[in-house]
This record gives C-alpha cells, sequence and structure tokens, in this order.
C-alpha cells in the first residue's frame, strides 16, 4: 500500500489572512498533482516575533480562521491535510497561546489534535535567542492518528531532538512520522537532515518534514524572523526521498509502506531495547 503525499513549504508572515489565502493555492496544487495526503509547515497561520502582535491577531481554536479555511479546503479537494501547526489563543490564565497540530480528513473534520511537548528555548548564537515558553504553553501527550492512510505519529519542530519521543510514536504503531517545523537557519545548517534521517532510522518509519523557508514579512518595527527551509522526506532506511531547498511550493513524493515493515524486518533495533542500570554515581 501506498499514498502520495504533498509537502508545501510556505514563508508565512505575521497576517493570518495572507498566509490562509497562501495555503489554500498551495492545498489546491497539491490536490491537482493527485496527492492524498497535502502537510504545511510550522505556525502555518502567523510567523511573528511580536507577543503584542500575536495578541493582536491570533484567535481560539473556534475562532481561528486558518484552522476553518483549511477544512473547507481539505473537503473541497477531498484530501487529507496535516496543518503543521496553528499558533492559537488558549484560556490558559498566564495568557499564552498553543502550537497545535491538527490532521483533518476529506470530509474536513478534525481527526487528531497534538500540541507540541518540547519549547524552543535556546540561544543559538550572540544575536539569535528564542524563549518559546515565555509565550506557549507546552503539550503533555503524545499522539498517534490511526487513519486510512497509515498511521501518523504527530510532531513538531523542537520534538525533532527528542529520540525517545519518536520510538514511543513508532512502539504505539506510527509508521509515518510528521515533523512540520520553522527551523533556524543556524541550527537548520548544522543539524536539520541528520537528525530527521536519524528519526527514521531509528523507528523504521517515513518522515514527513514541511518547513518555513526564508525572511518572513513582518509588520512595521518588528524583527524579521528568517527559517532554513529544505522541506524534507525521509525513508524508512534513511535515504532523503525529496529535499525542496528554500524556495516556496509544493514537493511530491510516493511512500510504498512496504518499506517500513522491510527497514524494521533487516534491522529490529525498535523491539530490542532493554532495561540497564544508570551509571553509578558515587565517588
Amino acid at each position: 500500500m501506498g499514498l502520495t503525499a504533498a509537502l508545501i513549504q510556505m514563508t508565512s508572515g505575521d497576517n493570518p489572512a495572507t498566509n490562509l489565502e497562501m495555503a489554500r493555492r498551495y492545498l489546491q496544487q497539491a490536490a491537482a498533482q493527485g496527492a492524498t495526503l497535502a502537510l504545511t509547515p510550522e505556525v502555518t497561520n502567523c510567523v511573528s516575533t511580536s507577543n503584542a502582535n500575536q495578541n493582536r491577531v491570533l484567535q481560539t481554536e473556534a475562532e481561528d480562521i486558518t484552522l476553518a479555511g483549511l477544512r473547507e479546503e481539505a473537503r473541497a479537494l477531498g484530501i487529507w491535510v496535516l496543518i503543521g501547526s496553528l499558533a492559537l489563543k488558549t484560556r490558559d490564565a498566564d495568557g499564552r497561546f498553543a502550537n497545535r497540530s491538527f490532521l483533518i480528513d476529506p470530509d474536513g473534520a478534525i481527526r487528531a489534535r497534538y500540541d507540541k511537548i518540547h519549547m524552543f528555548d535556546v540561544q543559538v548564537s550572540p544575536s539569535e535567542t528564542y524563549r518559546e515558553s515565555a509565550g506557549f504553553r507546552p503539550g503533555t501527550k503524545a499522539v498517534v492518528a490511526q487513519t486510512p492512510l497509515a498511521a501518523f505519529g504527530l510532531s513538531i519542530c523542537y520534538d525533532l531532538r527528542f529520540a525517545h519521543l519518536y520510538r514511543s510514536l513508532a512502539k504505539a504503531g506510527a509508521v509515518v512520522l510528521t515533523v512540520p517545523a520553522a527551523f533556524s537557519p543556524i541550527t537548520g545548517a548544522a543539524h536539520w537532515e541528520t537528525l530527521l534521517r536519524a528519526r527514521a532510522i531509528e523507528t523504521g518509519c517515513f518522515v514527513l518534514a514541511p518547513a518555513q523557508t526564508g525572511r518572513h514579512p513582518a509588520s512595521d518595527g518588528q524583527r524579521v524572523r528568517s527559517t532554513h527551509g529544505h522541506s524534507l522526506a525521509v525513508a524508512p532506511w534513511g535515504e532523503v526521498l525529496l529535499d525542496m531547498g528554500t524556495v516556496p511550493g509544493v514537493g511530491l513524493v510516493n511512500l510504498d509502506l512496504a518499506r517500513v515493515v522491510e527497514a524494521r524486518d533487516r534491522v529490529p533495533a525498535l523491539f530490542h531495547d532493554r532495561d540497564f542500570a544508570l551509571p553509578d554515581e558515587s565517588p
């Protein structure tokens, strides 16, 4: 059994309405090219470095125009859509947002939700610092979505660095791992492909990673953010099937799901875990 997946690479700005129209066009292109599943990147609806701007333009899940619009598009096109993630307002007392991924079926119904667990709190260079947890609250639950296409293990961006999450998703039945991202150019150049290929090899899963790319449009006075691009599709044996470079657009890849069984039969490391004692910390 196989499926045709379309990775959508975007340069989202800080205006959700503009981003929605762009995402709609890409979904239409994906469907026209024969995709049965289309995947958008992290924060499809809004890439912004300003908390004040986010508070002005972001909405709750029930009100979000991007979620409503892409559900409508999935229904009109008759395809599955993985909305990589949306930045959403919550009812949390501290006012933090959610970074939430959605799997939408061809009827436009939400089949799965996943809130990003690991927050990107890092200083990647003297001039580039991120404190995602200041504006977003972390999720607490891993998600595997069972569908007629395949079992999908959902994740988002910085989750990629936590291998145990992906082993847990694969052991829970996932055969395709989704890693929508807005990776920093610095960490992206150093680690993005290596980590994606490692997650595929460790689990014997396909990995689909749609990404944000380039310099993101921002309102006057806001710091402009840049992202790495290079949306990737990786096979269970670790080879890269698709690398979209840095240009926005749609890239198609055909997945032969029998390759998951083949890879896991050749090297069944996913099933060879053993308990072990931690190193003795005594002097």
